[in-house]
């Protein structure tokens, strides 16, 4: 009878632990129901005062639940104040609408909200969602590490 060493197999082990550690955690998996995904909080370039340039500020706010949201009463509002309010506008299920700083003409896919000069702080801030009867329903927040943009969910 042959005995077979455990060595080789302690060697694998040995080997491939610290590889397993290593591995990165799975993503987290999407927010369900109404909140902000992908925000562009440093309009890409310098900062001018047109229209074109505020408008390279944005937030994008997605609906992951299988039904579609009225977003009458919900509110976009940083850190010193400045808020957004929805009229009467519906997110259907598994949709996203692009809420940009500047003026422009609302779309099914983007709402405009016309300001003519930036809300989002670069350095730092912080979005919040709130819901008509004023609870929040998310929030997202980004330093200058993030470098422009930030991906929220």
């Amino acid at each position: 009878m042959r005995t077979r060493s455990i060595l080789p197999i302690a060697v694998a082990v040995a080997v491939a632990a610290p590889l397993l550690a290593a591995t990165p955690a799975a993503a987290a998996p999407h927010q369900s129901g109404l909140h902000f995904g992908t925000i562009q909080y440093d309009t890409p370039g310098a900062d001018r005062r047109t229209n074109t340039a505020v408008n390279g500020e944005w937030v994008n706010i997605h609906n992951n639940s299988r039904s579609t949201v009225q977003l009458k009463g919900y509110k976009v509002k940083d850190n010193n104040g400045y808020t957004y309010t929805f009229g009467s506008f519906k997110l259907g299920a598994g949709k996203t609408v692009k809420l940009r700083t500047g003026k422009g003409g609302n779309t099914s896919a983007t709402r405009y909200w016309g300001r003519s000069w930036y809300v989002w702080n670069n350095t730092s801030d912080k979005a919040r969602l709130i819901k008509p009867n004023g609870s929040l329903q998310d929030s997202c927040s980004w330093t200058t590490r993030d470098r422009g943009t930030k991906n929220c969910h």
